[in-house]
Order: C-alpha cells, then sequence, then structure tokens
C-alpha cells in the first residue's frame, strides 16, 4: 500500500537532530533541540528525582494498571503546583486533573473532549505559535490571532486583544501561560488581566498550555495567567508538562486540568474526559506521575528540586547575557538586547533563513528555521565559537 506514498517530511525540529547527530564537526552546537541541557551540554537526571526514583523501588509491590485519569497522589499534587494550593477554584472544587502521557498528550486529550461537545468550534493560535499545536488540533478549523510583532521585537498586544474581543463566544483560544515557544516574549500580568476580561465579556473557551512552569519567573509567578483566568468561573482547560521543569522527558509525565463554574459541572466533564483517554491510551504510564508525586509531598525533595528548578533557569539567564554581550563585543551594529527580555529557553533571535543556513553550513551550528533557538544549547565553552560564527555571518 505504500508503493505510491511519498514519504511524509521530518519534524522541523527532531528532524534537525538527527542531521546533527550525523554531523561529525567537533565544534558543532545544537541551539534547535526543545530540551534544557546543563553546561556539559547533557539533559541532567535532577538529584531530586534521583532519590524520588529510590524510594519508588523501594516501596513498589506492583506493576498494575493505574485508573484511567492516572494516579490520585499526582493529580491533587499537580493540581495545587498548576493553581496554587489557596486558590478558589481548588476549594470549591471546580478543577479535575487528568495524568496524561506528556504535555502533548495532555494537550491531545483535550482536543479529544472538546471535539466531542464542540465539533465545528475554531481553534484560535498564536502567530507563531509551536508547531504541533496544528497537528494536535487538526480536527477543527484554525484561526490565528497576532501575538509577535518582527519590527518590533516584542508582542504587538493591541492588535492580540483586538482579535480575542472578536472571537465568537463558544470558540477555543490557545494561550501560552509562560515561556511563549517559540518567541520568548510573555504577556504582563496586567496584560493577562485584560486578556481574562475579554475571555468573560466574550465567553470564548480558555486552553492554556503550560510547558514550562518554573522556566519564567518562578513557579508561583509562572502561573499568574492560569490563576487569573481561572479565578473568572469560565469552562477552561491547562495542559500542564513535568518534562522540563523536572527534566522527565522521556518519561512522558503531564496533566490536563479542567475547570468548570461548578463541582457538579466538573464531575460530568471527568466522566467525559475518561471516555477520551480511555480509546487512546486506556491509561497513563505510572513512573512520571508517581516521581512527580513523591518529590512533591516530601518536604526536603521538594526544596531541593526547587534549587534545582531555579538553578536551571539561572543558567538560561546567564546564556542570555553573554549571548547579548558576545555579539555587541564583536562589533555586531544589531541591537540584540531584546533576547535578554524574553523568558524561557527558546528566543526568537530575528536571524533570517539565510543565515540560519549559513550557519549550519558553514559554521555546523544548528537552529530552527526563522532563527528560534534554544539558549539552554549554549554553554560557556561553546559561546563565544557561537557569537564569532553570528558576528561573522552579520558582518560579512
Amino acid at each position: 500500500m505504500w508503493h505510491n506514498v511519498q514519504a511524509a517530511p521530518a519534524d522541523a525540529i527532531l528532524g534537525l537532530t538527527e542531521a546533527f547527530r550525523a554531523d561529525k564537526h567537533p565544534e558543532k552546537v545544537n541551539l534547535g533541540v526543545g530540551v534544557y541541557q546543563d553546561e556539559a551540554g547533557l539533559t541532567p537526571i535532577l538529584a531530586a528525582v534521583k532519590e524520588a526514583e529510590k524510594i519508588l523501588v523501594a516501596n513498589e509491590i506492583s506493576k498494575n494498571y493505574l485508573p484511567i485519569s492516572g494516579d490520585v497522589s499526582f493529580a491533587t499534587a499537580a493540581r495545587a503546583l498548576i493553581f496554587g494550593a489557596e486558590h478558589p477554584a481548588l476549594r470549591e472544587k471546580r478543577v479535575v486533573t487528568a495524568q496524561a502521557p506528556g504535555g502533548t498528550g495532555a494537550l491531545r486529550v483535550g482536543a479529544g473532549l472538546l471535539h466531542k461537545f464542540l465539533p465545528d468550534a475554531t481553534v484560535w493560535l498564536s502567530n507563531p505559535t509551536w508547531a504541533n499545536h496544528r497537528g494536535v488540533f487538526a480536527a477543527f478549523p484554525q484561526k490565528e490571532y497576532p501575538y509577535y510583532d518582527a519590527n518590533r521585537m516584542g508582542i504587538d498586544f493591541p492588535a492580540m486583544l483586538a482579535t480575542l474581543t472578536a472571537v465568537p463566544a463558544g470558540d477555543i483560544v490557545l494561550l501560552h501561560a509562560c515561556c511563549h515557544n517559540p518567541s520568548g516574549f510573555d504577556l504582563t500580568p496586567k496584560q493577562w488581566d485584560e486578556i481574562a476580561a475579554v475571555a468573560a465579556a466574550k465567553k470564548w473557551l480558555p486552553f492554556l498550555d503550560f510547558a514550562y512552569q518554573g522556566f519564567a519567573e518562578g513557579l508561583d509567578e509562572d502561573r499568574y495567567a492560569v490563576t487569573k483566568l481561572a479565578a473568572t468561573g469560565l469552562d477552561m482547560l491547562v495542559a500542564s508538562s513535568y518534562s522540563k521543569n523536572f527534566g522527565l522527558y522521556n518519561e512522558r509525565c503531564g496533566a490536563l486540568s479542567l475547570v468548570a463554574p461548578s463541582e457538579q459541572e466538573a464531575a460530568v466533564a471527568m466522566s467525559h474526559l475518561k471516555t477520551v483517554i480511555r480509546v487512546l491510551y486506556s491509561n497513563p504510564p505510572a513512573h512520571g506521575g508517581l516521581t512527580v508525586a513523591t518529590i512533591l509531598a516530601d518536604q526536603r525533595l521538594s526544596a531541593l528540586w526547587r534549587q534545582e528548578l531555579a538553578a536551571m533557569r539561572q543558567r538560561i539567564v546567564d546564556m542570555r547575557h553573554l549571548l547579548v554581550d558576545g555579539l555587541k563585543e564583536r562589533g555586531v551594529s544589531r541591537d540584540f538586547s531584546f533576547i535578554t527580555r524574553q523568558r524561557g529557553m527558546f528566543s526568537y533571535t530575528g536571524l533570517d533563513n539565510h543565515v540560519v543556513d549559513w550557519l549550519r553550513g558553514e559554521k555546523h551550528i544548528y537552529m530552527v528555521a526563522g532563527g528560534r533557538i534554544n539558549l539552554a544549547g549554549l554553554t560557556t565553552k561553546n559561546i563565544a565559537y557561537v557569537c564569532d560564527s553570528i558576528g561573522e555571518a552579520l558582518i560579512r
């Protein structure tokens, strides 16, 4: 059946990683991969995770299936982390949470649930957005709302707000809670206040992608958008990931939280959420969720994890400043200071595709088309080479 079928194009990011691995150049640098890397260029296992896993192995007595919605202790801990333990929506039991295979799995489960009841709704995506969002919501009509403005190297908030004000009631708006991927530019709390007011007035459904909690400013600060929108009393969904902030990439640990106007409605929504999960993967993998739950339930491990997360966040901030300073020191006239105002792992650098192609072909520096880079791919060992190369590309 495949004789006359053309091969599907390689994933833009994963395909880039494959090309990087095949490159034998000793100074090659991968700035495209979407994972955290330490100073040694490794994606580390956190010490808190290692200790939690020892506890799990020592106490494990069965490999039986989890419930359809996942481990109860994980769901409880995840809700408190996402919304804050004292959020009114939690006290009113208006939030239900299902464990999912990664943040992508959480998004896909949410899309399946919404398509069951809102098949004709339009999904509104930021321009730009994470490329996989389009595939996850492929069953829906899709439109874009303005976000990144290349001319001002920031967010075009007036245009964004105007478009969201015109979104019809019952449509779905996908929002990046923090560390916008791919631009790196985030809304301010005041701007989130305005978004929440528009959502409440216009009655569209917010769906927040919360993949990077703790990577912008801190665990509490990064949840501002979630808590603000949850306080409106609207129906909303939040897809969260523990790949980045716990370093559990290959354990595929995520959560889908659903906020409803009442406890009764939340329970009804969970019953239908379980039917969606049952036909997709029946129940989630256990290890990642149990690891997260173990860490968050232990005061010492939780404190250790928060320290490790803060160190990861600070390393990325340091790399942002070293990159901007390094380019300036090399006589690059273009102002790259905006990179220090971005948050999270990613940055839209403003480098056009011919520069991106030249850096890959001549300098073995890999980045995604459009000039998006992962700052965690930079280290004190390769930063000079990267700055030299970008400087050469822009000055030549």
